[in-house]
């Protein structure tokens, strides 16, 4: 990381709140609070979120008033916005968007903030409102500690790359099943699914927990064993592939249907679906590689990692 005189920039990562989707969606306040009270929800529960979010954007926006220059910075453009070495980046925000901040900031630190710990648990973020200047302050001096979190990789035969902080999904963009050519280490096989999952140990208690989850209570009701979650740590060196809903045909088997994936043991998989197939990465669809026939991906570790700034 550069020494403090280098930093040119702050970038505050910040998302748009419930209550600010719904009367995007509604066109107004009062019609954004008719739609929902009318459907039986509780819109002071959106209310009092917002207002807790906009506290703590203007406790954070004081907090990390050092002299740098500061660009606030909405999610949605995240994925266009050309981050440098000279920035210092903060997220404010639940854990997604410390996700979906930390494919694209080329491994610089990220200061992650709990806007609302009382609705938050925050896996991903270290650090409450108040404890915000004095982070940034030891970030300045270069005295700080981060953790190194392994990343996803998916890299098209085009060029084309994508990266995961918690998990990649190969497969078709509707219910429609998936159509594949899938290699791995020695085996290979055409199979037909609902996609492939691929979690690195960032996202193992996610997406990924909920494959374990269905086949454990599977056996349990059949009687033929229990299944244990394999474990993964943020920086484990490994991915774990799974493939949801394989189906035996014809024209598809489904003997390899899960693995670990190493640096040496990369997952390929050759597209057959002639259109709507896609890679997204971390639950975001917009963000997200085309992947028709002719398409080959190769799934693997990422040569860069996540960092995340832990207290001390």
């Amino acid at each position: 990381m550069p020494a403090s005189g280098s930093f040119e920039k702050l970038v505050l990562v910040t998302r748009k709140t419930r209550l600010e989707e719904l009367i995007e969606r509604f066109n107004t306040f009062a019609q954004a609070k008719f739609y929902i009270e009318h459907s039986g929800g509780d819109f002071g529960d959106y209310v009092a979120e917002h207002d807790a979010y906009q506290r703590s954007l203007d406790i954070t926006r004081r907090s990390i008033e050092v002299g740098l220059k500061l660009q606030v910075l909405d999610r949605e453009l995240v994925p266009t916005y050309l981050f440098t070495s000279q920035d210092v980046i903060v997220t404010l925000g639940q854990d997604g968007l410390v996700a979906n901040t930390a494919k694209y900031v080329a491994g610089q630190p990220i200061l992650a903030v709990n806007p609302d710990p009382q609705r938050f648990d925050g896996i991903l973020l270290p650090y409450a409102v108040d404890a915000v200047k004095p982070a940034l302050q030891h970030m300045l001096a270069g005295n700080f500690r981060a953790a190194a979190i392994t990343l996803a990789e998916a890299r098209l035969n085009d060029g084309q790359r994508l990266l995961a902080f918690n998990d990649l999904f190969i497969g078709a963009k509707s219910h429609t099943s998936a159509r594949y050519r899938l290699r791995f280490r020695d085996a290979t096989e055409s199979q037909s699914s609902s996609g492939i999952i691929v979690s690195t140990g960032a996202g193992s208690t996610g997406w990924l927990s909920s494959v374990f989850n269905q086949t454990a209570g599977m056996l349990s009701l059949f009687g033929k064993g229990t299944l244990t979650p394999a474990p993964l740590s943020w920086g484990d060196e490994n991915l774990i592939f799974v493939v949801r809903e394989p189906f035996v045909s014809r024209h598809s088997t489904a003997r390899t249907v899960a693995g670990t994936l190493a640096k040496q043991s990369p997952l390929t998989i050759e597209s057959q679906m002639p259109s709507a197939g896609v890679v997204f990465s971390d639950g975001v669809e917009a963000d997200r590689l085309d992947f028709n026939s002719g398409a080959i991906a190769t799934i693997g570790i990422a040569p860069e990692k996540a960092n995340l700034v832990m207290p001390s």
